[in-house]
């Protein structure tokens, strides 16, 4: 039974900056291709995000064929970076996780630390098939993710943004809507749902390939993020707290793991499991 249709697609490839929506791309067992396989961390290895760097929204990555990226920001000449040779690695530190990684060549570094004002390190996950367990919790023995926060994709529902966005309007901070998808960085949009469906989901499929849907995605601070700005605001936060509040989180979304590899599409009908 078809329930939706894949409505766009959207890969990061350096966490926490903006990405760009393909009209296809290949699903590998930790994600996206080419998303996520990028991050910044401080001068003690830790992740470096929009959290205490909202003008981490205003740099791009572009993804080059081989994995390498092209990084753009306002005020800076734009900088290509190769895929690093995976001769040495360091230890970094993702929320729980410690995770080797390579370290980009020195350009890199300071082409961030000049734009952030803040010393840091650009470092590549190198072999996402071993780097990283998923939460076991929630995930079956071998199967791993990238520099995503948890889980391989995130999905998102238009539906559910628009009622979202319809209770944005009921509330204190109803100037700051209608938000933009782009506020919570998914991976797949999915159009022609009922709102909050997506909460009953536990497998579903997206053309030809198999998802198991993990859990629900409790939101942070970056989705107050202007993405377009990097400026801040209450908003969905205030929202969410509301009338999204599930144990200690608030939630929008679900996290996915693929159960298969192949292409997905814009277009793909999205079929409901279970």
């Amino acid at each position: 039974m078809v329930n939706g249709v894949l409505d766009s697609i959207h890969v990061h490839p350096l966490k926490a900056a903006r990405g760009h929506a393909p009209r296809e791309t290949l699903v590998e067992p930790w994600g996206l291709r080419g998303d996520r396989r990028w991050m910044l961390v401080d001068e003690a290895g830790k992740v470096v995000t929009q959290r205490p760097h909202p003008c981490m929204a205003l740099a791009a990555a572009e993804l080059l064929p081989g994995g390498g990226i092209r990084l753009s920001a306002p005020g800076r000449e734009p900088l290509t970076v190769p895929v690093p040779e995976a001769a040495r690695t360091i230890l970094v530190e993702i929320w729980r996780d410690k995770v080797d990684a390579v370290p980009a060549d020195s350009a890199a570094h300071a082409w961030f630390s000049d734009y952030l004002d803040a010393d840091v390190r650009l470092v590549h996950l190198d072999d996402p098939a071993r780097r990283r367990p998923i939460d076991p919790e929630y995930a079956q023995p071998g199967e791993t993710v990238s520099f995503a926060d948890g889980y391989p994709l995130l999905l998102t529902t238009l539906s559910s943004l628009d009622a979202l966005n319809s209770l944005i309007a009921q509330g204190d901070h109803a100037d700051e809507g209608p938000l933009p998808m782009n506020r919570f960085r998914p991976n797949v949009v999915v159009r022609g749902t009922a709102p909050w469906a997506e909460d009953d989901w536990s497998r579903i499929a997206i053309g030809d390939v198999t998802f198991r849907v993990a859990k629900m995605c409790g939101r942070c601070v970056v989705t107050t993020t202007d993405q377009a700005t990097a400026e801040r605001g209450k908003e969905p936060l205030r929202t969410l707290a509301r009338h999204r509040r599930f144990g200690d989180q608030l939630v929008f979304g679900q996290n996915l793991v693929p159960e298969s590899d192949g292409t997905i599409r814009v277009g793909d009908a999205v079929e409901i499991l279970g």
